[in-house]
This record gives C-alpha cells, sequence and structure tokens, in this order.
C-alpha cells in the first residue's frame, strides 16, 4: 500500500525558481517557520516567503551567524534552537505557541548529509535523530499552532537519497550493524518522507496537509561539506575546477531552482486539498514501480520509492519517533 503519486502537470518543472513559482501569491498575515532558513535552499525559501509578505520566524542553532546571513531578509525573526537538543525545541516551540500566532507554513528545511557516527546525548544516530527526530518533535510540539490556522502546511526536506536505505526498524541507531554514512542518510531521508505521509493522516482533519520534497543536487549549499571534492568531482557534480556542474536533466540545480519545490509544496493553490505526497521539480512524483526501480536508482529520472510513501511504515514510525522523543 502506497500514497497516491499522481503528477499534476502543474506548469512547472526542474529550471523554475521559488521567486517564479510563488509569483501573484500573497502571503501576507501569514506566519511561516524555516528550519535552516539561513543557509543555501533554506535561506532562499524563506527569503521569498517573506517577500510574499509572511511572517518569517528562523530557528538557529548559532543566532548570530542566522542574523547575519539573514540581513538582507527584513524583519526575519531569529531564534535559538538546535535539532539536537531536545529541551532546546521544546523551549522553541514554548516561546512560538505563548506568542498566540498561528502557524500556516512550517518548512523542515533543515539537514545533514553523510556525516561521521556521531550520536547525540540519548545515544541516538546523529543523521536520523537531526534530520528526522529533531523535526518530528518540533511539528509535534508546533500542532496547536498548526491547528489554529485553520489550513496549514508542513513541508519536510527528504531527498533521493531515499534510495540508499529504507527505515531499519531493529536497529535504527546503528548499534548493532556497521556504520555507513550513506545508508545512515538514506534511512533518516527514507524517514522525512514517511513523516509527511502520516502527518497528513493525522492532520488533514484538523487542515494540516503536509509534502516531501526532494529538492534536487545543490552541492554549494554546505550540505555536502563531509564529502571528498575528488569524489564529487568523480560523480560530475563538479568540473574540473571545483564548481558546481549545472545538469537539469540530473537535477543538478542552483539554490534558487532547489527551493522551488520547497515552496510550491507550502504557498500553491494547486496542492488544495492534496497532501501526504512526495515531490520534485515542481510536481508530484510518480511512483516507481517495482520492474522500474534498478532503472531508476541507477538513473537520474523522477519518482519516489513504494517504501517512502508506505503508510504503515509512516504509521509505525510515527509511534516509535513518540517513544524516542517522549
Amino acid at each position: 500500500m502506497t500514497t497516491a503519486q499522481h503528477p499534476l502537470g502543474s506548469g512547472f518543472g526542474a529550471a523554475s525558481t521559488a521567486e517564479e513559482v510563488i509569483k501573484g501569491i500573497d502571503l501576507t498575515g501569514k506566519v511561516a517557520i524555516v528550519t535552516g532558513g539561513y543557509s543555501g535552499i533554506g535561506l532562499e525559501t524563506a527569503r521569498v516567503l517573506r517577500d510574499a509578505g509572511a511572517e518569517v520566524v528562523v530557528p538557529a542553532r548559532d543566532v548570530e551567524r542566522a542574523r547575519t546571513a539573514l540581513k538582507d531578509v527584513p524583519g526575519a525573526e531569529v531564534e535559538h534552537m538546535d535539532l539536537l537538543d531536545p529541551a532546546s525545541i521544546d523551549a522553541f516551540a514554548e516561546k512560538f505557541l505563548a506568542s498566540g500566532r498561528p502557524l500556516h507554513l512550517l518548512v523542515n528545511s533543515a539537514g545533514i548529509m553523510a556525516t561521521p557516527l556521531a550520536r547525540d546525548a540519548r545515544g541516538y544516530e546523529g543523521q536520523f535523530a537531526t534530520n528526522h527526530l529533531g523535526h518530528f518533535q518540533l511539528t509535534t510540539r508546533l500542532w496547536p499552532a498548526l491547528v489554529a490556522a485553520e489550513g496549514a502546511r508542513v513541508v519536510v526536506l527528504s531527498s533521493r537519497g531515499i534510495r540508499f536505505a529504507g527505515v531499519d526498524f531493529d536497529d535504527l541507531h546503528f548499534e548493532h550493524r556497521a556504520y555507513e554514512p550513506f545508508l545512515a542518510y538514506g534511512q533518516s531521508k527514507t524517514a522525512n518522507a514517511l513523516f509527511a505521509v502520516e502527518v497528513d493522516r493525522r492532520g488533514k482533519a484538523q487542515g494540516i496537509r503536509a509534502f516531501a520534497v526532494h529538492p534536487g543536487l545543490i552541492v554549494d549549499t554546505g550540505l555536502v561539506k563531509h564529502l571528498d571534492p575528488a569524489a564529487l568531482q568523480a560523480a560530475g557534480a563538479l568540473d574540473s575546477e571545483g564548481r558546481p556542474v549545472r545538469d537539469l536533466n540530473r537535477q543538478m540545480k542552483t539554490v534558487q531552482q532547489g527551493a522551488a519545490t520547497s515552496v510550491w509544496c507550502a504557498t500553491s493553490p494547486q496542492l488544495d486539498g492534496l497532501g501526504g505526497v512526495y515531490c520534485e521539480n515542481v510536481d508530484i512524483s510518480p511512483l516507481v514501480t517495482p520492474e522500474n526501480e534498478a532503472a531508476w536508482a541507477g538513473g537520474d529520472g523522477p519518482g519516489v520509492l513504494p517504501r517512502a510513501v508506505d503508510p504503515e511504515a509512516a504509521a509505525r514510525l510515527w509511534e516509535v519517533s513518540e517513544r524516542l522523543t517522549a
């Protein structure tokens, strides 16, 4: 069983930018929170949402760095929060809820990729803890504000990294298997996609819809800092002089193009009444069929694996995440 993954024919595509997809949409009176909103595609997402009139709040581990990065986004608010520190997530959420504001848009954009093995204070593996559990805790703590919006959207940044691994419920934190950076990354990105499925199922009766997003391959965001530049060159992501390669056929995009699908999912009326789906290139992704999975995994075309949009796995992940975040 999977979610319904049917492309809409949105009229946009891999070349579309965040500014293009939000054109004509007025967000005056809307409130948005963008994690990771002070670097890479998160910063571009925060900028265009603010330009469209939204109140934008950016939670950040390094508040001063975030304020410096957001100096050209007048009015953006910065508050302290660390996705690896549960107490700081609760403190951020409590402060926001105390403000009495509804939350119309929650964009969970922050993330890390292919890092060396690290564990948080609870012993949880770092990529799963940062990319999934931190955002799970943030979203669930902010749930009353999402309900109060009477029409909220949650956008969760996933990745084509779903191809590397599903969620290993028997060993989430690599306690019994060898740690591999991309295996852990893939697990966390599959968890992100599944999280959107279950947020949507639980929230739609209260006006909360959710979407998972693959932004494309954008190598100049800081996300690839743990990767060997030589390996990126060998993969064709960097040219011989170390500059990012742009190739839309391979979803190798600019930051402006990478932010487009997040912004579209957060704001587009084309998605009214929809949710719980995985999106890329500013449209809903098609489902990868079993007979096409090998070709998809070795290629660059759009698509989402069934395991990343499986409602049963999504429900199980939610229950596990509740226990892990207490």
